[in-house]
């Protein structure tokens, strides 16, 4: 993983919606041309980090970067879920994003439940990856204080 950290930001677009709906895990969604722009030997599958909207708090997250099998999506997407809740949506602003360690790589799954079931458990090893020390000083980085443009990648 020589890409790690990796840092993009963007603005926040709609996605499937079947994040919040289906899954009942909401996720916020960059545009095509920041996922276009990831390293093309970054591997699809599931990742942890930090993430903030706009100039707000730094959060934990978990990234699914790929084309989601079991929703046989034809176009790659990159889909961050913040361990917050936000009061509304967000959708317009810009998400910054720290990648910071990889979880597994993408899978299908032969069920809704079990992959709300691995989400799940990809949620609760990112939260205590990200409690180790190298990662936790990740979360003041000043990628988070910089004057934000509208779309960076690799920081």
């Amino acid at each position: 993983m020589r890409h790690l950290p990796y840092f993009c930001r963007g603005e926040v677009v709609r996605g499937f919606g079947r994040g919040s709906k289906q899954l009942g895990i909401p996720t916020a969604n960059f545009p095509e041309q920041v996922v276009d722009n990831l390293p093309a030997d970054l591997s699809t599958g599931i990742y942890y980090g930090w993430a903030s909207v706009g100039s707000g708090d730094v959060h934990k997250m978990v990234v699914s970067i790929g084309w989601n099998p079991y929703y046989k999506n034809t176009k790659k997407s990159m889909e961050t879920h913040i361990m917050h809740t936000f009061k509304e949506d967000f959708y317009g602003e810009i998400l910054n994003v720290a990648i910071v360690g990889y979880l597994r790589p993408e899978r299908n799954f032969d069920s809704l439940e079990s992959l709300i079931s691995a989400i799940h458990g990809d949620i609760e090893e990112a939260k205590k990856r990200l409690d180790l020390p190298e990662h936790l000083k990740l979360k003041e980085d000043s990628f988070f204080q910089v004057a934000k443009s509208k779309i960076m990648n690799g920081h």
